[in-house]
């Protein structure tokens, strides 16, 4: 019997922190990035009435988000997006600007989403190398060819927990040509408090080339129900809304995350969370002689090259204690973990436990 055949599909598939290891549920999951604190209890509670009546489907546009979003950022709420998360805006552009040979600029210690839908539709990946695990201006533009059609790039950036300043940013998208579409990913912007830095909704909100991405997975905790959005010129966001799907985004999902960007004692109680522990976590992580970057967002980035033991080895001895942190092999960051800040309790076992694997 014959079946259809599929196009060839080089991309490689995306692997998520595991939330299993060795088949046994995690005391202590430090591998996704999540929030800390985890949703708004008002989040939670318009959450638990929409759930009595699933029966009904989603408002398709999302009016009532939007409304909101652009009363609280002060944007035009026509030229907003939503989508399923926000790799689901990334696989919408990328179906909509990318044809076969055309090439995407990608920093060489980027997200790896965006290496993956663009592969899928055809397009040639091009590697601009970091310094110092930071986003280099200067090299993105060095790769830029004929073909250049996308720039994409997260600041604060995964899995490197580092920025580029604002002024660096706005001369990037000043010397790329008008027909390259840049993508600033702002995901983590709300931990950033730098005086050299702005997210790129503040920088881009009136440039017709930049497409600014923001998800409710991060600080406001609401990874599970898979909420992003966008925000780009009118001409992008009408292109994209020929592609997306019709009720992307759930009730439940459009009317926590309709709380959840409300509340910002919530979101500042998260934040100063975080704040405190990165800089407790720096500070202990040196001690241990672990090598580390002062990160700007809810994780960090540990190398091991310093001490007698391999990342692996301690994934491995972290995970049988009940602790799940990100292996760094699938972004070629060789012998380094990814670990997301967690609760205080969560910290304080990760510190004790990282103690007795190194005998420090």
């Amino acid at each position: 019997m014959r079946l259809p055949k599929p196009k060839k599909i080089t991309a490689q598939k995306y692997v998520s922190g595991l939330s299993l290891f060795k088949g046994k549920k995690v005391k202590i999951k430090l591998s996704a990035n999540e929030s800390a604190l985890g949703p708004s209890p008002k989040a939670i509670r318009e959450y638990n009435k929409v759930s009595k009546n699933f029966k009904r489907y989603p408002d398709s546009n999302g009016t009532a988000l939007k409304n909101i979003l652009a009363n609280k950022f002060k944007i035009d709420k026509n030229r907003i997006i939503l989508g399923s998360g926000s790799d689901q805006i990334f696989e919408l552009v990328c179906n909509a600007f990318i044809k076969k040979n055309d090439e995407v600029i990608v920093s060489k210690y980027s997200f790896i989403i965006y290496r993956i839908y663009s592969k899928i539709n055809g397009a040639k990946i091009i590697y601009a190398k970091e310094k110092n695990f930071t986003i280099s201006v200067q090299e993105i533009l060095s790769k830029v060819t004929r073909r250049t059609k996308l720039v994409f790039l997260a600041n604060p950036n995964n899995p490197t927990g580092t920025y580029i300043r604002k002024k660096e940013l706005v001369y990037l998208r000043k010397k790329l040509r008008s027909d390259i579409l840049l993508i600033v990913d702002d995901a983590y912007f709300e931990y950033l408090k730098e005086k050299d830095y702005l997210p790129g909704l503040k920088l881009f909100s009136r440039h017709k080339n930049v497409l600014v991405t923001r998800t409710f997975s991060k600080v406001y905790g609401l990874a599970g129900l898979r909420v992003g959005w966008g925000y780009a010129s009118k001409e992008i966001i009408n292109t994209l809304n020929k592609i997306k799907p019709p009720f992307n985004v759930s009730r439940p999902a459009l009317f926590a995350a309709s709380a959840a960007i409300k509340d910002s004692v919530w979101l500042k109680k998260e934040v100063n969370h975080i704040s405190k522990w990165n800089k407790i976590l720096f500070k202990k992580f040196k001690e241990m002689k672990i090598a580390t970057n002062e990160s700007k967002t809810n994780f960090l980035l540990l190398n091991f090259d310093r001490v007698n033991i391999s990342s692996k080895r301690v994934f491995q001895k972290l995970g049988n204690a009940g602790i799940l942190v990100r292996a760094m092999n699938v972004y070629g960051i060789k012998n380094s973990l990814r670990i997301t800040i967690g609760k205080s309790k969560e910290n304080k076992k990760l510190i004790s436990k990282l103690r007795k694997i190194l005998n420090v």
